[in-house]
């Protein structure tokens, strides 16, 4: 039996409006949303793909649920980075060009800690997107979203980025840290698709929206983005190292900065230390200030992640810290993260 595309009820249709040379010139604000779609969107995609249906639905003959989203080709050779709920178990994933080629994709691998996954497409030649710097957003900045929401392919929405450093619980009920807040209307399908600023550079990956509200979206930074897709294509998984804490940014005092000879303008503070864990076990207690890993400075949540990813599991590293008017530094062995962290 024929089974049907999975994008079969996407649709396809885009303006035919012709632009007049002749008409008037765009403003500065339409001209930097129109510029950053002309770079950004020959590298969204659309996604499809079916996963098993649960066993109750499948005793009712349906042996299958189909969903939809986006992504955006970060390789020439077709590797494709989306949102670890749109691809998780699925058996089938079918991405479409903006040339409107449909092909199959494979998992490469995902990683529901931060709601990332990469996919590909047995393609070389790819239109690829330029990744951005995550680490210099500002609030109020402009954002261009490109996606595909409820099924309608290359939707452009724009906005500004509303706050930056917001925790998220993904759908797997793990928290997602350091997560750009922004106002571009996002719908089901936008899922996975690019977050870009006003030059077409990437700059997060579209995850969230929180249901009843308007406005209020999310996307994952690019910077976390970058190391996740990095590891995945490596690895085919994302190991990291684990100390066993939950901590925030917090801005660091001018004169405890000089006193101590800092130079970030902001630190991480712990806000919780579990127990039976590398950080316990190291004697790092709530309100220790984290400075440094090794030789690597801590000033955001972003930050302590990359180093612990980067961090060999199970050796000796040394944590700088401020814990009062004390300049410790604390001697810890981190583990690796546990499946249910």
């Amino acid at each position: 039996m024929k089974t049907d595309l999975l994008l079969s009820d996407v649709d396809l249709g885009q303006s035919s409006a012709a632009t007049d040379d002749g008409g008037p010139m765009l403003d500065a604000y339409s001209q930097a949303v129109v510029s950053a779609v002309e770079r950004v969107g020959p590298s969204v995609v659309s996604l499809g793909m079916a996963r098993p249906a649960p066993t109750r639905w499948q005793r009712r003959g349906v042996p299958e649920v189909r969903g939809a989203g986006s992504g955006v080709i970060i390789t020439p050779d077709g590797y494709i980075l989306t949102n670890s709920h749109v691809v998780h178990s699925a058996q089938r994933i079918e991405a479409r060009l903006q040339d409107g080629r449909t092909l199959p994709a494979q998992l490469v691998g995902d990683d529901p800690y931060t709601d990332l996954a990469v996919i590909r497409i047995p393609d070389g030649g790819m239109p690829v997107a330029a990744l951005g710097d995550s680490a210099n957003l500002r609030v109020g900045q402009l954002v261009v979203a490109v996606g595909n929401p409820l099924g309608f392919q290359a939707t452009v929405t724009a906005g500004v980025i509303s706050a930056l450093g917001r925790s998220l619980r993904a759908e797997t009920g793990r928290l997602i840290e350091n997560v750009i807040q922004t106002d571009a209307a996002l719908n089901p399908g936008n899922s996975g698709g690019p977050l870009a600023d006003s030059r077409g550079a990437v700059i997060g990956i579209n995850t969230a929206v929180i249901a009843g509200s308007q406005g209020i979206c999310f996307a994952i930074p690019v910077n976390t983005a970058r190391w996740v897709a990095a590891q995945l294509i490596r690895e085919g998984r994302v190991r990291r190292a684990y100390l066993g804490i939950a901590a925030q940014v917090i801005p660091l005092d001018r004169r405890v900065a000089v006193a101590h000879r800092i130079t970030t303008a902001t630190v991480v503070r712990i806000s919780e230390v579990h127990p039976d864990t590398a950080a316990a076990r190291a004697g790092l207690r709530p309100g220790d200030v984290m400075l440094r890993i090794g030789d690597s400075p801590v000033a955001t949540l972003d930050d302590l992640t990359r180093i612990l990813g980067q961090q060999a599991i199970g050796e000796s590293v040394v944590v700088e810290i401020l814990r009062g008017a004390d300049h410790l530094r604390i001697e810890a062995r981190p583990t690796e993260l546990p499946e249910d962290e």
